[in-house]
């Protein structure tokens, strides 16, 4: 199991330039650990990318649908009010934006919830140096 990070789940709605390289992460390891934001996060991506001419209403309606029941299939953090703890203490520590915080905070709070190391994915090179520095391996 990995905690995916909203950055390096997008690519596997939206095609970008890392989609490939999210693709062949998700075949090695298809269970997916996240926040419970993210749905929100890969949303919004999706809005902007429509406002900004990016995407047609008919790929739009098309990737809501197809995010939906990928979504479906994974794990979330739903503690918030521990994740939030975690996030004010992660933001007095690293220049992170709030939902990056938010992020970070769960990963962190399943971290120490299992006996073994896990593994981040990210694709925010901010957020990623973060969560190196509080202790968790980062891919890539």
């Amino acid at each position: 199991m990995r905690y995916w990070d909203a950055s390096a789940l997008v690519p596997l709605i939206i095609a970008e330039a890392e989609s490939g390289w999210a693709r062949d992460r998700l075949a090695e390891d298809d269970r997916i650990i996240t926040w419970a934001w993210t749905r929100t996060e890969i949303v919004s991506a999706i809005e902007r990318r429509t406002r900004e001419g990016a995407l047609a209403r008919l790929e739009r309606r098309n990737l809501l649908r197809v995010f939906e029941a990928f979504a479906n299939k994974w794990d979330e953090v739903t503690d918030i009010l521990s994740v939030r703890a975690r996030a004010n203490l992660l933001l007095a520590r690293h220049p992170l934006r709030a939902a990056d915080a938010g992020q970070l905070a769960a990963a962190m709070l399943v971290q120490e919830q299992l006996s073994s190391p896990l593994t981040f994915v990210c694709l925010d090179q901010r957020l990623s140096i973060a969560a190196e520095l509080e202790g968790l391996q980062v891919m890539p």
